[in-house]
């Protein structure tokens, strides 16, 4: 029988490069070997080889999250599907458009003890939007058919108003490297099905319906969740938020602290006060925008407090009730409900009043900050101020999990035009060296990733390729453990602590910055981290890692004494 995978992959490739795929992660592995191929021979897609299966689809989400277009990810059969696993479920929560290719063996080999061999279909079961496989045997009339509806349909699945993961399962026999007579001749003009959006809109009806939701509404509160940088957007949110006095409460990831007049964003703070006066600052009507919140301290409140409409708005796709308050969603674009809605809406004086008692809590709790910071001994917080006064602007900030990214919102303060990335969507430590380096591979920007030092050496493979551009820059906080673990309630007050949370390791980057040539710089005070600092962030030279030692016991001192000032 024929074997016709080498058509069937060079079809594959046709079809993605003309949906707009310019960019493919591959894995090395020899089932793989036909899809490989296909992909390095075409002349329009840029491959990209990452050994470790689990970088590799990280390094693609972030390229795809940089470049806002699909990118191709390439992986062999058996264990390396599963590794895939992380970055996919990360992709699935962030609405990232991957398209996963994974070689497979014939369905007859399955459970024969043929090596590399599992059950790969629906592997990632719900964690991507959907699953198609190809048949095992392409020996049949309407192949070519056949698998021009396949992809075209993938791809249409993946790139709809709600973004995804789509995990396609390519079934390879044996022979599956080409032969020197093999060609490889591309179609320029493959057959293509397009998928053409309808705009979303809201009728009048509608309108009015949520005309008089806001009238009857005392105090208006809008949230934003995870989102990336978008300048229309936030432009028609500052305009609203000014015109009808409204407070915005935004953590860093939301990426709208370009917002100045009425953004609030010490709510963390704020709101970790135990007095019943915060009761005040509860809304009637809450209106949110984007995906993940950080901070712990806002679920709580608006859980214990909530308003009794709760609006969502985005264009498509499952909203879930993170407030517990959830009443209506909205399916438009957040910038057009925002100008739609500023046409309809009238002004409020009551809101006046509400917009002053978020303001003045939080310009008290930027006096408390700016006093506290002027601290002689180094901590993970006094770090994290430093570097958040030295950096530059215009640049990409990335935020490890899990103390990186809470320590930053605790701190705020963030220059306009700086857009913050951070892996959200299930809040992993283990891909996010290999995110801010595929953001990194298609940005000119300055790309700056706070990471602490278990997320760094867990992904320390997100370093082992060719790639490493110059313009990143990693600084890692190493408390020598996870530290985050002294900080919460539970674990902190266990005799095990130590030994089984916190996992003390002894590690510096100081070999790893030299196995991957990498410019190194290390700091242990303030002083030497503010003179570090001014050199590691010039754009220039080759990627830098800068490591800043801490002591784990006096983390936990001052960050205890830091949130003791708002109590």
């Amino acid at each position: 029988m024929k074997n016709n995978i080498i058509p069937l992959t060079i079809k594959i490739a046709e079809i993605t490069y003309n949906r707009g795929i310019k960019h493919v992660v591959l894995s090395p592995g020899s089932r793989s070997a036909p899809l490989t191929i296909a992909f390095v021979r075409h002349p329009q897609i840029q491959t990209y080889i990452i050994p470790d299966e689990r970088s590799a689809g990280y390094v693609a989400l972030g390229m795809s999250l940089t470049l806002q277009e699909p990118v191709g990810l390439v992986s062999t059969s058996g264990t390396a599907t599963i590794n895939l696993f992380s970055p996919i479920a990360e992709a699935f929560y962030q609405n990232i458009p991957l398209i996963i290719f994974t070689a497979d063996r014939p369905p007859e080999w399955i459970d024969q003890a043929d090596g590399q061999t599992i059950h790969q279909a629906n592997l990632y079961g719900e964690h991507v939007k959907k699953y198609f496989s190809f048949p095992s045997d392409q020996d049949f009339k309407n192949l070519n058919w056949y698998a021009e509806r396949m992809i075209n349909e993938a791809l249409n699945c993946a790139l709809d108003a709600t973004p995804g993961p789509v995990h396609i399962n390519v079934p390879v026999r044996d022979p599956f490297y080409p032969g020197t007579e093999e060609e490889y001749t591309y179609n320029t003009r493959p057959k293509i099905i397009e998928a053409i959006a309808a705009k979303s809109y809201l009728d009048d009806h509608s309108w009015g319906l949520l005309q008089d939701t806001w009238e009857c509404a005392d105090k208006i509160l809008i949230v934003g969740g995870q989102a990336r940088y978008n300048r229309a957007f936030t432009r028609a949110l500052d305009q609203f938020t000014r015109d009808f006095h409204t407070p915005i409460v935004g953590d860093t990831i939301a990426n709208i602290h370009d917002i100045k007049g009425n953004l609030i964003t010490h709510h963390d703070l704020i709101l970790s006060r135990q007095d019943p006066s915060i009761a005040t600052l509860a809304p009637d009507l809450l209106i949110t925008f984007g995906s993940a919140v950080v901070s712990k301290n806002l679920k709580l409140f608006l859980r214990k407090y909530p308003p009794s409409r709760h609006w969502h708005i985005q264009k498509a796709g499952y909203v879930p009730d993170t407030f517990q308050s959830l009443t209506t969603t909205v399916s438009m674009l957040p910038e057009d409900f925002l100008q739609q809605a500023s046409k309809l809406f009238k002004g409020k004086n009551n809101q006046i009043q509400y917009l002053d008692d978020w303001k003045d809590r939080e310009i008290r709790a930027s006096a408390i900050i700016k006093d506290f910071f002027r601290q002689t001994t180094l901590s993970e917080l006094e770090a994290v101020y430093q570097i958040v006064q030295h950096l530059p602007d215009n640049i990409n900030l990335h935020l490890a999990n899990s103390m990186p990214v809470r320590l930053l919102n605790l701190i705020g303060m963030l220059k306009p035009g700086i857009e913050v990335f951070s892996n959200r969507g299930i809040s992993g430590i283990d891909g996010c060296t290999s995110t801010a380096l595929g953001v990194s591979l298609h940005s000119k920007k300055l790309n700056v990733l706070i990471t602490g030092d278990m997320a760094f050496f867990y992904d320390r493979n997100g370093l082992w390729h060719n790639y490493i551009p110059g313009n990143l820059r990693i600084i890692i906080l190493n408390n020598h453990g996870g530290g985050i673990f002294r900080l919460i309630d539970g674990p902190s007050d266990l005799p095990e602590l130590d030994e089984y949370f916190v996992t003390d390791q002894k590690l510096t980057a100081r070999n790893s910055a030299s196995d991957f040539g990498l410019e190194y710089f290390h700091s242990k005070d303030v002083k030497t981290l503010e003179d570090a600092l001014h050199e590691f962030l010039e754009n220039r030279g080759k990627a830098k890692i800068l490591e800043i030692e801490t002591d784990s016991q006096i983390n936990k001192t001052i960050f205890d004494s830091y949130i003791s000032q708002f109590n």
